[in-house]
């Protein structure tokens, strides 16, 4: 008999917590991830909402802890969810396009996600949870795998176009975030929509979805 719900979920959670296929295996032997892999990810069987981000940072590498940084704490002021809220698996899944941290370029900039990851396990993850009704779609890797069609030009076009994204007859909902680090304030001040249009739409979302 095929494993399903819970029991399968928990066995595919187990499966990526062993993945080393990015230090072991990598596309390029030059390549090799030079630490040992720390998956980071939430799955659920009942939360509504997808959080679909980058890669883990060195701060949640060590921690273990998604977004257990300064953009985590952007992020939940974005939303207007507390930390406990944002961690219960019941309401939040956290699945980024990379599982682990995959280093520091030369000028000390985060590394994209690891080209391993994605076609390895991320359609097995998104297929494990057919209850997701809205993928929050952080930075612009996230957006390349999960706005096909709907995606433009570069992220600010991305954003922008939020509505046509999150009020198409797509399942689940999409609406796509610039990266909440800190290096994005900039970004932020050029764009005043964001806040002033975006967000309160964002919040009645998500307060519904978790309710």
């Amino acid at each position: 008999m095929a494993v399903t719900g819970e029991a399968a979920l928990a066995a595919l959670h187990g499966e990526i917590a062993h993945c080393r296929i990015c230090r072991d295996r990598p596309l390029r032997a030059d390549d090799r991830l030079p630490h040992e892999p720390r998956p980071v990810v939430v799955m659920s069987s009942t939360a509504r909402i997808l959080i679909a981000g980058q890669a883990p940072g060195l701060r949640v590498h060590e921690s273990g802890i998604p977004f257990n940084d300064a953009s985590g704490d952007r992020l939940r002021d974005w939303l207007q969810v507390e930390r406990e809220t944002f961690y219960d698996a019941k309401r939040f899944a956290i699945v980024p396009m990379g599982f682990c941290f995959p280093g520091y370029d030369a000028k000390g900039s985060d590394l994209p996600p690891r080209r391993e990851c994605a076609p390895l396990w991320r359609q097995r993850v998104i297929d494990r949870m057919p209850q997701i009704e809205l993928v929050l779609t952080v930075g612009q890797y996230a957006q390349a795998w999960h706005m096909s069609g709907l995606r433009k030009s570069n992220m600010t076009e991305t954003v922008k176009a939020w509505r046509e994204t999150l009020f198409s007859n797509r399942s689940p909902a999409v609406l796509p975030l610039p990266h909440p680090s800190w290096r994005n304030s900039g970004w932020l001040k050029r764009n005043p929509w964001f806040e002033e249009e975006l967000l309160p739409v964002l919040r009645d979302r998500v307060k519904l979805l978790i309710s």
